[in-house]
């Protein structure tokens, strides 16, 4: 579990390709991996992957092809930038919401303006998850645990604060991005719950 607290942001350093899986190497100078072993789960763009190997800064993830096609790790090239996070330990404080990093699908940016000091953006979210997605419930853009202000047909806009926008990756965000996008997990296991058989 994670919380949607992003702790940095690394770079994919190497990316190898065996059959229909990936191979990443993530550059984390600034994430604390000293007690970081393989088989730990770290959140990268908001997608949970095990960690395979640690060398100094650098660790080494898995990608199955069921997790390629799902996300926007498809999208990574050498050099592209990502937010990590590392798991929640039981005893931490809970500053954003339960993340699993079970990606639920991937939105589009469609829109970002100004709004006092932060920056409001317009998300394009598939039609299957607006179900999920309520003004002022919680969601996960790439890993970010956010708030949703608005919701219109398929579309939610959520507001990005200054330190939210120098710590993640959103002040990167332009029209077209791809994120990945993960409903809050309560909402989907009452919905689970609410259609199974009495």
């Amino acid at each position: 579990m994670f919380t949607g607290i992003i702790e940095t942001i690394g770079k994919v350093a190497k990316i190898e390709e065996h059959g229909d899986d990936w191979r990443l190497l993530i550059s984390a100078p600034r994430l604390d991996l000293t007690d970081t072993k393989a088989g730990d789960s770290i959140a990268v763009n908001g997608v949970c992957l095990s960690v395979i190997d640690i060398a100094g800064s650098e660790f080494i993830v898995d990608v199955s092809a069921e997790t390629l096609s799902f996300t926007t790790i498809s999208d990574f090239k050498t050099g592209s930038h990502v937010n990590l996070e590392r798991a929640l330990r039981l005893s931490d404080r809970l500053h954003g919401h339960l993340v699993s990093g079970h990606i639920d699908g991937t939105g589009s940016v469609m829109e970002r303006y100004p709004s006092g000091r932060s920056e409001q953006y317009i998300i394009e979210a598939p039609d299957r998850l607006m179900q999920y997605i309520c003004p002022k419930g919680s969601i996960s853009v790439d890993g970010v645990s956010l708030t949703v202000n608005n919701v219109d047909n398929n579309r939610f806009s959520v507001n990005i604060i200054p330190h939210t926008l120098e710590v993640t990756l959103f002040h990167t965000y332009e029209t077209g991005n791809r994120v990945n996008l993960e409903v809050d997990i309560v909402a989907r296991y009452l919905d689970s719950l609410s259609q199974s058989p009495a």
